[in-house]
């Protein structure tokens, strides 16, 4: 039965296609290491219609992990758990979670077959991973995010910091991670950082444990293998 992680935020831009697509490659690499006949037990699931996930993938070579895009496909997604050899699913969401004043269901979610694919995976999540970046402006997406969709469904969730940049200094990141604290929330104690190479990652086709061997690549490879394994050492 496959463990599904749900990378959720109803902020855009805050990295969930960039952590649900190396979270796959670290878990698939950890598992599978680099033999290229190896099965990966892992997939990438995108609900997001602009398939950003998938536009990255699409441009790798040798992609260590299984993706699809499904934000139209509601009765595959219902199967995600079961009858296959995958063991860990990482999914990606679109960057925008409707407000209750527009969505006929009254659970935060809108209406619509992204809405519908949403509320699909989140039934069958096992963990929720909530990206949020050391700036003000996601703090109240974010709480929306965690008090209107995450929480009253019961389901566990963790926070995790992305894109801090140390050359910035850690003012921002103490005021996040002060925020997140406040709330009561659980908070992950590995931090991502912000590395240019990143950023260039989905265009030149390579996932995080494909990076140029450098000194700056391992401690951005690092940074998703902490949290992936964080991330493991808490499951239930």
């Amino acid at each position: 039965m496959a463990y599904i992680e749900v990378v959720l935020n109803q902020k855009g831009g805050v990295g969930k296609s960039t952590v649900t697509v190396n979270l796959a490659a670290t878990t698939a690499d950890a598992l599978t290491g680099s033999d290229p006949e190896a099965f990966s037990p892992v997939a990438a699931v995108s609900i997001d219609p602009q398939g950003s996930a998938l536009w990255w993938a699409d441009r790798v070579k040798s992609l260590p992990f299984h993706i699809v895009q499904a934000h139209d496909n509601v009765d595959g997604l219902r199967g995600l758990k079961e009858g296959s050899r995958i063991r860990h699913v990482y999914v990606d969401t679109p960057g925008w979670i409707g407000q209750e004043d527009e969505d006929d269901k009254g659970d935060g979610l809108g209406n619509g077959s992204s809405a519908d694919a949403l509320r699909a995976v989140l039934d069958l999540a096992d963990h929720v991973l909530v990206p949020v970046e050391p700036e003000p402006l996601g703090f109240d997406p974010t709480a929306r995010t965690i008090e209107k969709v995450i929480k009253p469904r019961g389901l566990d969730f963790t926070v995790v910091i992305n894109n801090w940049d140390p050359r910035d200094g850690d003012a921002d990141l103490k005021q996040t991670q002060n925020f997140i604290n406040r709330a009561g929330w659980p908070l992950a104690n590995t931090v991502i950082r912000h590395y240019k190479v990143h950023t260039r990652a989905a265009a030149d086709g390579l996932v995080v444990t494909e990076y140029p061997r450098n000194r700056v690549s391992m401690l951005a490879q690092a940074d998703f293998s902490k949290l992936a394994l964080e991330l493991k050492a808490g499951a239930r």
